[in-house]
């Protein structure tokens, strides 16, 4: 028992001098203090988005038949006007041809009739049949040529077309989808909104008079920014209920047809903040994930303290609430402090701390 306690007492002499000497070694080292700061700057918001051609549509056969040419290729650019498909149009050209006769066998009666109308031989009722029976046979062979023409497909406006749903020599039935073709040359770019950021947007539109679009960027796959800005002109009419967020659409010019319908990235917003309370990033430690500084008192005593981000940059947190201007943050060595621990530092002017965090950011 003697020795039990002994080596209890031994312990507990140990622990005490090594947190006697923890204490001792915090005193003497000199942390780094800053405070919070007050400056208008730049936040970037970021939300996905889906990019759609201006114009995308299906291309389907307008008659049926076998497919008897295709005369452009998947992934190509087709000029307004190209012949794109060829349907077998042999049974329609006999039946325009056919028409075209009923059109001029009908235009020799009229024509006779008429003679015979003049001369009085014949009444004038008979020339009326004889007129009716020309206009039909007319319509006929308007038809017939339309159904002939039905059998060409050409491109009605220039885009780039999709994979093809019919090989050569397919039969077709009238609707069947031959391919897709997509007009890339502006791009509209979906994406979602939260209720609150729409008001803030509308708020500041009201402000502007409704002159000012909001520009926008793009962040492309590969995150890279695509290289023309874009302008937001539309809001849909509806939130969704589910989500909460209502959609804009933003308009891109894609003159080197990079970009093409379907593809996804990242909408980036840049958002003014005016007398936001700036403070590094590296002063905060998080806890459950919720964030905290070290605040250093008029004793010198450490005390953390729960704070509110409203914005993040690559450096920077732009605070919402829990520190004020005035308080000292403890700037580095979090992980050497505990609560209440005093304290020797050093205080580092927050533009200096600042200007540091950007050239190493950079």
């Amino acid at each position: 028992m003697k020795k039990t306690a002994l080596y209890l007492n031994l312990i507990l002499l140990v622990f005490i001098t090594s947190c006697k000497h923890e204490v001792e070694e915090k005193e003497k080292v000199k942390f780094l203090v800053t405070s919070p700061v007050i400056k208008d700057t730049m936040t970037t918001r970021e939300y996905v988005c889906q990019i759609h051609a201006i114009q995308h549509i299906e291309v389907r056969a307008l008659e049926k038949g076998y497919l008897q040419e295709i005369f452009v290729d998947e992934g190509k650019f087709v000029p307004k006007g190209k012949l794109m498909f060829q349907i077998l149009p042999p049974i329609y050209q006999a039946e325009a041809e056919r028409a075209k006769a009923e059109v001029n066998f009908a235009e020799v009666e009229y024509s006779n009739t008429k003679r015979l109308a003049d001369s009085n031989i014949v009444s004038p009722n008979e020339l009326a049949l004889a007129k009716a029976k020309l206009e039909k046979a007319k319509a006929e062979y308007a038809l017939m040529q339309a159904h002939l023409q039905f059998t060409q497909i050409v491109a009605p406006f220039d885009g780039i077309m999709d994979k093809f749903q019919v090989r050569l020599g397919s039969l077709l039935s009238e609707g069947d989808l031959l391919t897709t073709l997509s007009d890339i040359s502006t791009l509209w770019v979906y994406f979602n909104v939260p209720e609150a950021e729409y008001l803030d947007y509308k708020a500041k539109q009201k402000i502007e008079n409704g002159d000012t679009l909001m520009k926008v960027k793009l962040r492309m796959a590969n995150h890279q920014i695509f290289k023309y800005p874009g302008f937001v002109k539309t809001i849909e009419a509806d939130f969704n209920n589910e989500t909460g967020n209502i959609a804009f659409r933003a308009t891109f010019p894609n003159p080197e047809l990079l970009l093409r319908h379907g593809e996804t990235g990242n909408i980036i917003v840049d958002v003014p903040l005016k007398g936001a309370l700036l403070i590094p990033q590296k002063a905060t430690f998080e806890v459950l994930d919720q964030k905290y500084v070290y605040v250093v008192d008029k004793n010198n005593v450490v005390k953390s303290r729960r704070i509110f981000i409203s914005a993040e940059m690559p450096d920077l947190f732009v605070v919402k609430e829990g520190l004020k201007v005035d308080d000292k943050i403890l700037l580095e060595g979090l992980r050497l402090v505990d609560e209440n621990d005093t304290i020797q530092y050093e205080f580092k002017k927050p533009m200096e701390v600042i200007k540091d965090q950007r050239l190493h950011a950079e």
